[in-house]
């Protein structure tokens, strides 16, 4: 994709997220462990989708249509639920919990619930009724035919937006109550039904897999949306609660979320902008652009998602915790320890998608109909989105914390500014230095680094101080270990990999393995000789697991 995730397959996490451990108010990585499998476990099925897809249609026009008529639902979805309504959501509910217990959760919930149903219905049928403008905004490149098939498919995939919005507040419960795996798992389940759906029914309207086909990947995606609400209703069942309509929204808590909300939608509506502008400006270039973007970033969020998403995530409940207690030291410290965290991970895999993309691209993505011409198009965008990684990271941390602050506004602001500097920046890569699509995929990287360095100042000077030395020094070990990493990569490209593009898969699939563990080894142990703190943290919770 042209701009932030796409959430249906995205879900909390990582080996260094740090869910909520109540009897010492800090992070628990034994808990982020278990939703690092799980939302591994997504990750790699929403890579599976994608590849199998790309295998059968090709990496051009037909992915190009519904790669666009999936991300009108997606943004809207964005927009109003599992961005701005489920964070505002999480945040009140944990808030709640806290001062009146469950009983006065459960009804927020109820209300909240009927709310979103009902509002989100009517957007549905809204969207449905106007789908062919929609295309037109979003992708005014399209030739006539190309957009009234993504129109199609759109009215198709519409419904997704109401499934998954109360998936999202479901998982906020969920998550709220301290119960993490189940709700990491929930969009595995929307990739298996995805898959399996988009398959049978792509197969059953025309068995080789022409245009057509893509109405029963559409028709799939709904079926997927509605397994990931459908798989954590039993979970959020044992925890007490019982829906039940309720229509009576002036209230406190509903005034609370929407008050949160309104500052949340318009820092969103910022980031969906964006997403909207590169695909206007990606609408433009050849076929195929738009898909190559979406595949590039689909591999940027395997890390993002399980060593980023999820410390957003998970914190959130504790932060809000912390300053409902009145604790900010802690609330500093365990701030500072989430963002260390996200560049420890993060920063690593950086390098390594930038030193291996061509042969990371060429191992998922080029079967069948799938090209080496596409492969090496998406690869290029790979290693520019790469850039903005841990700053993605992080961000998913610090927007959470100025939240659970109630400084809502100030990521709003932020946002203002990057939608200009988006703009600008587009232009420049891709018009005026005629980058063509890798130009987007680098304009985005570079929003999200400074999203990330303006807030973190901002929020450096709200608490007097973030450790910042801490983060510095972390930066510089990071830095070194790194080099190991792509030291390793490097040798690897002369070697192992020197000849991947001509060697079949189960030669280079080895190979490529192979190089990425021998330079996480070699990060890793360079990481233990410069004594970095965190590191030692994972990797003693690591062999504590196995010894089990």
């Amino acid at each position: 994709m042209t701009g932030p995730k796409s959430q249906s397959d995205e879900s909390p996490t990582a080996a260094a997220a740090i869910p909520v451990d109540e009897r010492s108010d800090r992070l628990n990585t034994k808990a982020a462990g278990i939703i690092g499998l799980a939302v591994m476990c997504s990750r790699v099925l929403g890579l599976a989708r994608e590849l199998i897809f790309a295998a059968l249609f090709g990496g051009g026009r037909a992915l190009d249509a519904f790669t666009v008529a999936f991300r009108i639902p997606n943004l809207l979805r964005d927009l109003f639920a599992e961005g701005a309504l489920s964070t505002a959501f999480v945040t009140t509910f944990s808030k709640t919990i806290a001062r009146g217990g469950d009983e006065a959760a459960w009804r927020l919930a109820n209300k909240v619930a009927t709310m979103t149903a009902l509002v989100l219905g009517a957007l549905c049928v809204l969207g449905m009724v106007f789908s062919d403008s929609l295309v037109a905004l979003l992708a005014p490149g399209f030739d006539h035919d190309k957009a009234a098939l993504t129109a199609h498919l759109t009215r198709i995939m519409f419904p997704f937006i109401l499934l998954v919005s109360i998936a999202a507040l479901v998982m906020g419960m969920l998550n709220a109550k301290n119960v993490f795996g189940v709700p990491a798992m929930a969009s595995s389940f929307f990739n298996i039904g995805s898959i399996i759906g988009g398959l049978a029914l792509g197969y059953w309207i025309d068995p080789h897999f022409g245009l057509r086909a893509l109405i029963g990947l559409a028709f799939a995606t709904v079926i997927g949306g509605a397994l990931q609400l459908a798989v954590q209703l039993p979970s959020l069942a044992r925890l007490g609660y019982r829906f039940r309509p309720d229509l009576r929204w002036r209230d406190a808590g509903v005034k609370a979320v929407l008050l949160l909300m309104g500052p949340s939608v318009i820092a969103a509506s910022t980031t969906q902008f964006n997403v909207l502008i590169n695909s206007i400006f990606a609408s433009g270039l050849e076929d195929g652009a738009i898909f190559w973007l979406a595949a590039a970033f689909r591999l940027m969020q395997l890390p993002l998602g399980i060593f980023g998403v999820a410390l957003g995530t998970v914190t959130l409940p504790l932060l809000s915790r912390l300053v409902v207690a009145g604790r900010m030291d802690a609330f500093r410290s365990e701030l500072a320890r989430a963002m260390r965290w996200a560049m420890l991970l993060t920063l690593p895999a950086t390098a390594g998608l930038m030193m291996l993309a061509e042969p990371i691209i060429s191992v998922v993505y080029q079967h069948g109909k799938f090209t080496d011409y596409e492969a090496a198009q998406a690869a290029g965008a790979l290693r520019f989105y790469a850039i903005g990684l841990a700053g993605y990271a992080a961000l998913k941390v610090l927007v959470n914390a100025f939240y659970a602050l109630d400084r809502r506004k100030t990521p709003m602001l932020v946002s203002f500014l990057a939608v200009g500097l988006n703009i600008l920046l587009n232009w420049i890569f891709t018009v005026r230095l005629g980058w063509g699509h890798r130009g987007l995929a680098f304009s985005t990287g570079c929003i999200a680094t400074f999203n990330f360095l303006l807030l973190y100042l901002l929020m450096q000077s709200q608490l007097k101080g973030l450790e910042t030395r801490r983060l510095l020094l972390l930066l510089l070990k990071v830095a070194v270990a790194s080099a190991a990493l792509v030291a390793v990569c490097a040798a690897s490209s002369h070697w192992l990999l020197a000849d991947w593009r001509v060697q079949l898969l189960w030669i280079k699939l080895p190979a490529l393995l192979a190089t990425v563990a021998a330079g996480a080894a070699a990060f890793a142990a360079c990481g233990v000789l410069l004594h970095i703190e965190e590191l030692k943290e994972l990797i003693d919770a690591v062999t504590r697991r196995l010894k089990r």
